[in-house]
């Protein structure tokens, strides 16, 4: 049983690596924003729950640690998100696909396919 946990918290701490992988990665907070927060709530649940499994004895306690985390974690990024919105931070412009430019150049009827 607890190799299950073992694993469950290696799981766990990959999450983590993507998740500053994403905060590294992505252009603006928004996006940034998502990807910490969806990597840290899975990486917790993983590792907590592997804490949980390797030590049964704690398995009531850390159940509780999820089900807050599963209330707290969504609440708090959509508070930070409007917070920036609020502040003016502005998303990331999409930059024009190089391919348009090309195919409107060419005159090709499936450019928008």
């Amino acid at each position: 049983m607890s190799a299950i946990g073992y694993i469950l918290m290696i799981i766990g701490a990959l999450f983590y690596v993507l998740g500053g992988l994403g905060l590294y990665r992505m252009p603006d907070v928004y996006n940034r924003l998502q990807a910490a927060t969806k990597a840290t709530t899975l990486g917790t649940f993983s590792l907590v729950l592997g804490v949980g499994i390797a030590q049964p004895e704690w398995f009531i306690k850390t159940l509780l640690i999820v089900v807050f985390l599963t209330i707290t974690n969504p609440v708090g990024s959509s508070v930070l998100a409007k917070a920036s919105y609020i502040y003016g931070v502005k998303p990331f412009k999409v930059v024009k696909n190089d391919l348009d430019e090309l195919y409107q150049s060419r005159g090709d009827e499936n450019a928008d396919n």
